[in-house]
């Protein structure tokens, strides 16, 4: 079971607070927000959310990875996205879930009550531009993953992965150039996520690793030795 967790933490000092639905608020927008919030924190593995499942709030990631998956009716499930600190989880307007959602590590979120957060969208602007914000980067993110599904190859979807992972963490602020990173999903888990093999995710880390682009210090913390290296093999023709 999720539970509650009591935090001091104000909004203004929340470590996503540069980047979440909230960040162009201030002052009495803000205020509002403290109190219609309340952390909860997931244990890796734990279900946050089933498909179908009324959602009485809306959240942002502040610490954590989640996954998004959905089942078809022969059992088949399919994930499609992660959730990283700062992202965001519910749509307003709508009182159902869409996908199911599984904490992929421990998972902290701070929920707001979905109905005053929904009225503060109408009269905050700041809010509501964000949210637009939010959303048309999910667009952007989903139209990118159509392309590494269709026609990227199992090194470029590993490249692609990692790449991403740096990209979000170092945009948050969690890490320094040669920091540590960990894998947020299992190997298993990487493979359904990319559309690959278990034994091609080993076998792509691998290779990684033996070019001297990683090093891993177990099976899930490594570090990149080689950022532009690592960008180069995406295929991707700019850097974020």
């Amino acid at each position: 079971m999720n539970a509650l967790v009591l935090s001091n933490i104000k909004c203004g000092e929340c470590p996503i607070r540069h980047r979440a639905v909230c960040s162009r608020c201030e002052g009495a927008d803000l205020d509002i927000l403290e109190k219609i919030k309340v952390y909860r924190s997931f244990k890796a593995g734990e279900q946050i959310l089933w498909r179908g499942e009324a959602m009485d709030f809306v959240a942002s990631v502040v610490h954590g990875v989640a996954t998004l998956g959905k089942t078809l009716e022969d059992g088949r499930t399919q994930m499609v996205g992660l959730l990283l600190p700062s992202d965001f989880i519910g749509r307003p307007g709508r009182d159902r879930v869409e996908f199911d959602v599984v904490a992929a590590s421990d998972v902290t979120l701070c929920c707001f009550e979905r109905k005053p957060f929904e009225n503060l969208l109408s009269v905050t602007p700041d809010l509501s531009k964000r949210l637009v914000e939010i959303a048309l980067d999910e667009l952007d993110a989903a139209r990118d993953w159509m392309l590494l599904l269709g026609r990227k190859t199992a090194r470029e979807k590993i490249a692609t992965f990692i790449d991403m992972l740096i990209r979000r963490s170092s945009v948050e602020g969690l890490t320094a150039p040669h920091d540590a990173l960990v894998l947020p999903l299992s190997r298993e888990e990487i493979a359904n996520y990319l559309g690959l093999t278990l034994e091609t995710v080993s076998r792509q880390l691998s290779a990684l690793k033996a070019q001297g682009i990683l090093r891993f210090n177990d099976r899930r913390s490594f570090t990149v030795l080689s950022p532009d290296a690592l960008h180069d093999i995406t295929g991707n023709d700019c850097l974020h």
